[in-house]
């Protein structure tokens, strides 16, 4: 049987702010990439979060991004010498990978937030930089990155292992990059649309882009936001379209729990 992994990014809530509904993602994901800190989280955010997956059985990963409080990670960055941005990533990584070790519920992947992935996917020498944070913590970290992106080239020519991403609730460029999200219609919030969207890639194998082409992928997960209006209703609406297509949900790569 044909399988495909469910990612969230979540752990986003920060002392007395709270971001998605992170129990509810967490009854319907296999992996969750959880926040680090410097764009979203704070270590009890994060404590909380690895429970409330460990008790699931749902994997975790680092979801380090630039330092970016206030902008959600979203604002894009430069200026940061790479080894500044190195150790950035690496304290983030270690971070959770720390805490997540504490409570007997090892992370298992590392996926880059927001403007970070983004320009990575797209700036081959920042694509090392994260590659390097990734080997410098745990080389045996699974990289999770976007297909026709410089960090899946890094990644592959590092020796990591990579999951090949997909999103339901994002538009794709021609080039197969994400579109930005100023443009309208960058993210999807029809439920319908956002199946559609999702069997094609996993299903057919191709991602439909904006300008009607269709790009080969082979997916090894499949992210939806927990902080898109109406998330657990699109991921509730992509299980049942997957089970009904013969597709099962499991996670890419599970630790052994430890108590």
């Amino acid at each position: 049987m044909a399988t495909i992994d469910l990612n969230c990014d979540m752990g986003e809530s920060f002392g007395a702010w709270s971001v998605g509904d992170d129990e509810a993602m967490l009854d319907l994901v296999t992996t969750a990439n959880i926040a680090c800190g410097f764009h979203a989280g704070d270590p009890v955010v994060m404590r909380d979060t690895i429970l409330m997956a460990k008790k699931r059985g749902v994997a975790i990963g680092a979801h380090p991004s630039f330092m970016d409080l206030y902008g959600f990670g979203r604002r894009r960055v430069s200026g940061e010498k790479p080894e500044d941005l190195e150790a950035q990533l690496i304290y983030q990584i270690a971070a959770i990978r720390g805490m997540a070790e504490a409570l007997g519920w090892p992370i298992t992947h590392v996926k880059t937030h927001g403007a970070l992935g983004n320009m990575a996917a797209e700036d081959p020498d920042l694509a090392l930089v994260c590659i390097r944070a990734v080997q410098a913590v745990d080389p045996s970290l699974t990289f999770i990155t976007l297909p026709y992106s410089e960090t899946m080239k890094a990644a592959q020519k590092a020796g990591l292992n990579v999951a090949c991403e997909i999103y339901a609730d994002r538009s794709y460029t021609d080039a197969g990059t994400l579109t930005p999200r100023s443009v309208a219609g960058a993210v999807i919030h029809d439920p319908r649309r956002s199946v559609d969207q999702v069997l094609s890639m996993v299903r057919d194998g191709f991602i439909p882009t904006t300008g009607g082409r269709k790009l080969p992928v082979e997916p090894a997960t499949l992210c939806v936001h927990g902080d898109t209006p109406g998330a657990a209703d699109m991921a509730r609406a992509l299980r049942e379209a997957l089970a009904a297509e013969g597709i099962a949900v499991a996670p890419f790569a599970l630790p052994a729990a430890r108590a």
